[in-house]
This record gives C-alpha cells, sequence and structure tokens, in this order.
C-alpha cells in the first residue's frame, strides 16, 4: 500500500465521516442545501486537504499557496468544513448559520466574505474559468519572477467540478483555452455522481468526458472516487504533467452512505430528514451528536496547520534571499496597479481637433500607453482585437512559448473571456481587459455580473454601440444592452461622446478599486467636442450652455455618439429662440454618486422640460427626462447613414420632436 494512504488512512476514514456529518447536520440545520454533492466528495476533499493543498490558515492570503476553486458552489458546505476543520478564520458558530442572513458562511461561497474562499462560484462554470485565468497568471509570474535556485511561485490551481459544471458551455471554452495554452498547473476533480435535479444525467449526458477533454490537449485520468489512495495517486500523477492541465474523472455516488438517498435527486438540492440523518449515521457508524468532529481529526489538523505554516514560513525566507537579490522586481511584484499614475502617458495621447475619429480607436492608445507603465496589465479581445481596438502591435501575445504576453488572443470566447479575466484579477498584481462588440456582451453577462459582485476591477471594452453598426444588421446592432449592464449592480458603464470623454473613461475605470467597468464605444467616427471635457469622474456635466440664457426652456441629456447630435439640435433651436442646455451623461452610476449639489446645478428642478437622446431602448431614461428619444425596436441591416434617417436620428427629425414637446407642454 502507498505509505501517503497507509500512516493517515484511519484520520481520512473519520475525516470523511465528519465531512458528511457536517453537510447533513448544517442543511438540516438550515432547512437548505444540497448535502448530497459534499457527502459523495468527502473522500476527494479528504484526499486534497490533508495531503496536497498548500495553504496556511493563519495567512490565507500568502502569494504561493494553492487555489482551491469550488466550481460547484451548491456543494459550499464542503468548503466552510474544511475551512473549520483546518483553522481557518471560520467558528462552529459560523457552520451553524449556513445559508442565514448575516453569516459568513452563504449559501454559495463569496470571496472576500469568507477567509480562504479563492473565488465567488455559483453559476456552473464559472469557477472552472477564473481557475483557468488564475493559471495564466501562475505561469506569468513564475515566468517573470523565477529565478535559478530562487524558484518563488510554483503552486498549482485547484477545481473540483460537477456534472453541471462539465455540461455547461462556459468550461468546454474555457478548457479549449487552456489546453491550447499548456496551463499545466491545473488540476481539475470532476466529481461524475452522474446525477443532476431532474434525475440521472442519461437523460441528458452521453458524451465521452475523458475523450473531449484529451481532444482539448488536457491529460486524462479517472479514479474511484472513493478510494483515497487511488485519489492520491492521481493527484500526484497529475503534477508530473508539466505540458498539459490535469483532468481527473472521480466516479462517485451522491449522498454516499444514506440508505435512501444515495444516488438520487433526493440529496442533491434538498436537506436529509431527521429520520434519514439518524438511518445515515448509523450507516456511517457514526455518533448522532450534531457537528461531531472525533479527537483523531482535530489532533491531525492542530499538527497539519503547523506543518502548513512551516511551508509558508521556508517559502517567506526564500522570498526574502529572492528579495534582497532582485528588489526591483519585489517591488513591481508588491505594486498595485490601481495606485500607478497613468495620468502622464494619457496626456501624451494627442487630441485632433477638427477631425471626426471613433471612440474606440483611442483605445489602442490608452492600452498601449498604460502597458508602458504597469508591466503585468493583461487582456485582449474575443478574435476582434482589430475591430475593438485591444490589439496592440508593440505588446508581446501569451502562449506557451511566450507566457509573459500582455495581450491575450482568447479566441471565439466571449463567456470564458469574462472568466478567465476574473481569475486574473483575482491575482495580484494583474489589471485585466477584455473586448468585444457590445452586442455580444450578452454572452458574458454572467461573469460580468460575478465581477461586480466581487468588486474585480475589470476593464471591458465593448464597441460597436448601436444601429450605426450598419450593414451587419439587427443580430448585430445592440438595442437593449448598453441598459442591461446599467442594470448591474457595482458595474460602471461609460458611454463617451468622443475621444477626449473615452481618455477619461480609461481613467475612471484604471483607477477603480471595488469593481469592474465597461466602456462603451463607437464604430463610426464622431467629432471632437469643443467643450467636451476628459474630466468626467462626475459622470455628466454641462457641455452647452446657449448664450445669454437667463431662463432656460429645456435640458436635452444624452450619451454616446449622441452628444454631438444633441449639441446641434440646441443651436439650431437657439435660431429659432429656444434656450436649450445639453448635458453629457456618459456615467449614470458616477452621477448618481454625486453631491447633490453639483446634480441640482447639472440638472435644475426648476427646468421641467427635459428631453433625453440615446441610439437604444429608453427604458430607464424617464428618470433624466419626460421626452425620451430612442430606439425601442431592432435595428435594419443598411449603410448607417441611411438608418440614421430611417430611426430619426438626424437634426431635424428630433428638432421638430422637441419643438412638438414644447409645444404641447405649454
Amino acid at each position: 500500500m502507498n505509505k501517503i494512504c497507509e500512516v493517515t488512512l484511519d484520520v481520512h476514514n473519520d475525516l470523511v465521516k465528519t465531512i458528511k456529518g457536517f453537510a447533513m447536520d448544517a442543511t438540516r440545520r438550515a432547512n437548505s442545501g444540497h448535502p448530497g454533492a459534499p457527502m459523495g466528495t468527502a473522500n476527494i476533499a479528504s484526499a486534497l486537504w490533508a495531503r496536497h493543498l498548500n495553504y496556511d490558515p493563519s495567512c490565507p492570503t500568502w502569494k504561493n499557496r494553492d487555489r482551491f476553486i469550488l466550481s460547484c458552489g451548491h456543494a459550499s458546505i464542503l468548503l466552510y468544513t474544511m475551512l473549520f476543520l483546518s483553522g481557518f478564520d471560520l467558528t462552529l458558530e459560523d457552520i451553524r448559520k449556513f445559508r442565514q442572513l448575516g453569516s459568513i458562511t452563504p449559501g454559495h461561497p463569496e470571496v472576500g466574505l469568507t477567509a480562504g474562499v479563492e473565488a465567488t462560484t455559483g453559476p456552473l462554470g464559472t469557477g472552472f474559468a477564473a481557475a483557468v485565468g488564475m493559471a495564466v497568471a501562475e505561469r506569468f509570474l513564475a515566468q517573470r519572477y523565477n529565478k535559478p535556485n530562487l524558484k518563488v511561485v510554483d503552486h498549482y490551481i485547484y477545481i473540483l467540478a460537477s456534472d453541471g459544471d462539465i455540461m455547461e458551455g462556459i468550461t468546454s471554452e474555457a478548457a479549449s483555452f487552456a489546453g491550447h495554452q499548456a496551463l499545466s498547473k491545473i488540476i481539475c476533480l470532476y466529481d461524475s455522481n452522474r446525477i443532476t435535479i431532474d434525475g440521472s444525467t442519461a437523460l441528458t449526458f452521453s458524451e465521452d468526458v475523458m475523450s473531449r477533454f484529451a481532444a482539448q490537449d488536457w491529460y486524462t485520468d479517472e479514479v474511484n472516487g472513493h478510494d483515497l489512495c487511488e485519489i492520491s495517486e492521481a493527484i500526484e500523477r497529475a503534477k508530473s504533467q508539466h505540458e498539459k492541465p490535469s483532468l481527473i474523472i472521480c466516479h462517485t455516488h451522491i449522498g454516499e452512505g444514506s440508505p435512501n438517498t444515495q444516488d438520487t435527486p433526493l440529496c442533491h438540492g434538498a436537506p436529509l430528514t431527521e429520520d434519514e440523518i439518524s438511518l445515515t449515521k448509523q450507516n456511517l457508524d457514526w455518533p448522532e451528536d450534531e457537528f461531531f468532529v472525533p479527537d483523531s481529526v482535530k489532533n491531525f489538523f492542530t499538527q497539519l496547520k503547523q506543518e502548513k505554516k512551516k511551508i509558508r514560513e521556508d517559502w517567506e525566507t526564500l522570498y526574502h534571499e529572492w528579495k534582497n537579490v532582485y528588489p526591483e522586481l519585489a517591488s513591481q511584484w508588491d505594486q498595485d496597479p490601481n495606485d500607478i499614475n497613468i495620468e502622464p502617458v494619457l496626456n501624451e495621447i494627442k487630441i485632433p481637433e477638427k477631425e471626426n475619429i471613433a471612440t474606440r480607436r483611442i483605445i489602442h492608445d490608452c492600452i498601449k500607453n498604460s502597458s508602458r507603465l504597469c508591466s503585468t496589465l493583461v487582456g485582449g479581445s474575443a478574435d476582434l482585437g482589430c475591430s475593438v481596438m485591444t490589439e496592440v502591435p508593440e505588446i508581446s501575445s501569451l502562449s506557451k512559448s511566450q507566457p509573459t504576453g500582455q495581450q491575450i488572443h482568447f479566441g471565439i470566447r466571449e463567456n470564458a473571456m469574462g472568466g478567465i479575466l476574473n481569475g486574473l484579477a483575482l491575482s495580484k498584481p494583474f489589471r485585466s481587459f477584455g473586448g468585444t462588440f457590445l452586442v455580444f456582451s450578452d454572452f458574458m453577462k454572467p461573469t460580468i455580473r460575478l465581477a461586480a459582485l466581487m468588486n474585480l476591477p475589470v476593464i471591458y471594452l465593448f464597441s460597436h454601440d448601436s444601429y450605426a453598426v450598419g450593414e451587419d444588421g439587427p443580430t448585430h446592432q445592440p438595442v437593449e444592452h448598453v441598459m442591461s449592464l446599467r442594470a448591474i449592480p457595482n458595474l460602471f458603464v461609460i458611454r463617451p461622446a468622443d475621444i477626449k470623454e473615452t481618455i477619461g473613461a480609461w481613467r475612471i475605470a484604471w483607477e477603480r478599486k471595488q469593481g469592474p467597468t465597461a466602456i462603451i464605444t463607437t464604430r463610426q467616427a464622431v467629432p471632437v467636442l469643443e467643450n467636451s471635457s476628459r474630466d468626467i469622474a462626475r459622470g455628466g456635466y454641462i457641455l452647452y450652455e446657449p448664450p445669454a440664457a437667463v431662463e432656460l426652456d429645456a435640458i436635452i441629456t444624452a450619451a454616446g455618439s449622441e452628444v454631438s447630435l444633441a449639441l446641434d439640435v440646441a443651436r439650431k433651436c437657439l435660431l429659432e429662440g429656444l434656450r436649450i442646455r445639453v448635458v453629457s451623461l456618459p456615467c449614470w452610476d458616477l452621477f448618481e454618486q454625486a453631491p447633490i449639489e453639483y446634480r441640482q446645478k447639472v440638472l435644475p428642478d426648476q427646468v421641467t422640460k427635459r428631453i433625453s437622446i440615446e441610439a437604444g431602448i429608453t427604458l430607464g431614461w424617464s428618470k433624466y427626462a419626460d421626452l425620451n428619444i430612442g430606439l425601442d425596436t431592432f435595428g435594419v441591416s443598411g449603410p448607417s447613414q441611411k438608418l440614421a434617417a430611417h430611426f430619426g436620428f438626424t437634426v431635424e427629425a428630433i428638432e421638430q420632436k422637441v419643438k412638438q414637446y414644447l409645444q404641447a407642454s405649454k
């Protein structure tokens, strides 16, 4: 028998039963939760946390720790149990409050809330994709900072994935990317219990997962997921792989040990009954005490905690030796990109005074100039670099042979790109960005939402922002997309009017520490506005005030390319004696955060005639205006200039609507 298994087999068996007991007791106490997966994966967790995973509960965020990503976030009680037993800052009372209001043990793990949680997971597959981003970061840092005899970066990214994770499309996208990039520090343990909420996976799922991952250039293995020795030995084999990520298929029984619910959906999404818990504990030959932990497990983790601490302290000794030899590299590694002042390099960007230019075009300069100051600014696009302007020839591309490339070619994988960006953002000291057409942001909604939930400063660059996409037609012309992004809490959505505002948007996104930012840019050329500003930190401002205006007749508020249209309308109305202010409102979120005095100055209550203009759905604009001019239908295919006339986004058409509105409201 393998010595690793022989020495700790009794403790492992006790630990497995402890995990199962906690899964049953916590979900029963909460009257909510998923006991089946934690019970079925107890052996996997025991093998990983007791033998292979490098962590230190006394210093949860030390740099070279292994990362454990519970992609199947519904099995959260498994993670909380291991964190509690291992000595992280979790108490038994926290376990008792599982899924309760205000607890640090919510239904799905949340990074920043619970010590030891590396990523917020819940939507299946998103944790898998984030882990791929973490693997990109690990290899990048290892290539940059490791020196002969001073290997300061060397950690693994472990994933626990479920049948649901494997079914989700984001996992296939991310796995394809990881295999192509040869991210060998990924070890995915796939809990193949063949049960979903609706029943057996045979209802919907018959593919050969091992062959699928092998075709995506992964090392594959399979074991009995209830055999500690097989699991541990498979992990060791995976660690010996240096050219491929690893998938270990662990064949398990959901709810293992439960006489009446094992291998059924009954234990998937609902607690076991009190009677079934009693029968299960009898079946396991385990005390019926709630949250029972035997001395063997307590003593084991007391000793293990010291061993893990020693591993971390030995690494810190190595790190300080490396730091003394390479102080500049150490300073670079410790630097927070948010603290880098990029204003000087943004000032270098030339602003043409009398030239129409698409706002997307300045993104290239923002990325290029910022990368000179921040060598861990990493990102790219989903096969649209030339269109979104994220492709910068001066920056090398990430590849197997160039692990420190700052430009990532994600391929046509928007969903995975979003998850990978999150994984990078969770890995200090990276700043991540990703671009695609605005209409394809729909593919990324789950991962954008998670970035907002995790307070990650990811930068999204979405171009081709309206019907002006033109000939590609309604499938590619975004209508509801800006507003749907604005609906996501903690996501700053900035739709700049010209390249000056676009530079300002990049600065806001760069300096933001507690959440992501989406910058929405145009395909079509727009004028550089005379009175526009790079200072858009308050979200909106008065762009145009009619001369000698004693009293305003109305205010037009607009965003993006429609600001110049609003300006032309206001100037034409002035010729007919109508005094109309134009407000550029690139970011609603920032404007709402501005002091009330400032907002009243920009949009005073006494001016009751208000109009909004935006080439998208009008839903939401009623908070700023009574007459909302927008596009509440899908687009059509045709040249953008003709579409402007077709949809009424011309000076003449809007002027007529404004005059009719003002006349009717007298």
